[in-house]
């Protein structure tokens, strides 16, 4: 049983529902100007879309599946995201 639950948490997917575009990221940062905000912005921008941030992230949360995602998890993923 422990095998299997090992196997399915490492091939475990996570995925974001609803609509998630360059447009709504802006909307969520609208009133944001920090650095942080401004620097993952223009990451997307010059991505032109949020496709590759989403799939990057969502890889990312994977390994905090065990001792849980939050916002401190997520926004530290985004940053690195921004940087690299």
């Amino acid at each position: 049983m422990k095998e299997l639950i090992r196997y399915l948490i490492e091939n475990l997917q996570l995925d974001f529902q609803g609509d998630v575009t360059l447009e709504t990221v802006r909307g969520f940062l609208r009133e944001d100007d920090s650095r942080e905000s401004r620097k993952l912005l223009a990451r997307l921008i010059e991505e032109e879309g949020v496709d590759s941030m989403l799939i990057t992230l969502a890889d990312c949360l994977r390994e905090y599946v065990r001792e849980g995602i939050n916002e401190d998890t997520v926004s530290d993923q985004l940053a690195i995201y921004a940087d690299s």
